[in-house]
């Protein structure tokens, strides 16, 4: 069988013989078998086999890359480039031993309870530690590939989410000049009409709002204006460029690249998915 999600697969008694990407192999107490989505995967078992699986939505996996790396990724879209090329082996067998995967088992236990139970928003923090435990024990196991990576600047660039950041006090300034955006994103804002408006140089407003936000005000404009976008997507009919003129992109063009890359979608597939789900 395939399955279009992560699997974690932790052998607790018993032993099988699996049939997957990377042939034939047994598995025992001791160890996990990690499945890649749409990897198949069957089994044999030897006599018995008990096994709890963790289902892993992909999405949920990428965010967890995204912010593993988020000094040195721009988005969710390279998130997943990089885990495309980090985890490049579709199934792999962990032999983690049976000290270490004894102290799984009850971790296991309480997520598999947790899980039967209902209640996910009620335990949500509660299964996210619990999985987060698991996932430190077998992260080191796992078989990655070398990728080299290089911090660059990417705060004028991208309309990311903040990091970097050092949460000092915020100076007045910056404060000042991000309320103006939140307040008329629409406006055909430029960095020296900005900084007037706050009495600071260009120069000056693009470090003190950079060092208070984590990007530059211009890549701030265009993420609020990506969320406003968003917004009138799901919330009304209007007509696509529309939406994106009231925003204050006048290219639709233009508009759609930086929604992309600050929603991972366009604004037509976005719109597709929001109309489906409700």
């Amino acid at each position: 069988m395939a399955y279009d999600c992560v699997k974690v697969i932790v052998v607790r008694s018993g032993s099988a013989i699996l049939f997957s990407e990377f042939g034939q192999k047994p598995v025992n107490v001791g160890d996990a078998v990690i499945l890649g989505a749409n990897v198949l995967c069957g089994s044999k078992p030897e006599g018995h086999i008990t096994v709890t699986t963790i289902y892993l939505d992909t999405d949920y996996v990428i965010d967890q890359v995204f912010w593993q790396h988020a000094g040195l990724l721009q988005d969710r879209l390279e998130a997943q480039g990089l885990a495309e090329t980090v985890y490049s082996e579709p199934a792999q067998i962990l032999r983690l031993g049976e000290e270490r995967s004894g102290m799984l088992m009850p971790w296991l236990d309480e997520l598999v309870e947790r899980s039967i139970e209902g209640g996910f928003a009620r335990n949500f923090y509660r299964m996210q530690a619990v999985w987060f435990s698991i996932a430190h024990v077998i992260a080191p196991f796992v078989k990655v590939s070398p990728v080299r990576t290089r911090s660059s600047q990417r705060a004028h660039i991208r309309p990311t989410l903040p990091r970097h950041r050092q949460f000092a006090p915020l100076r007045a300034e910056a404060r000042r000049a991000a309320e103006l955006l939140h307040q008329a994103p629409a406006e055909q804002w430029t960095l020296d009409a900005l900084a007037a408006r706050v009495h600071l140089s260009p120069s000056q407003l693009s470090r003190v709002f950079t060092d208070a936000y984590g990007k530059t005000p211009l890549a701030y404009l265009t993420m609020l204006r990506a969320e406003h976008l968003a917004r009138s997507l799901r919330e009304t009919d209007l007509p696509i460029e529309t939406a994106m003129r009231e925003v204050g992109w006048r290219s639709r063009g233009h508009a759609a690249q930086q929604f992309r890359k600050y929603v991972g979608l366009t604004p037509t597939r976005y719109r597709q998915l929001t109309l489906r789900a409700s």
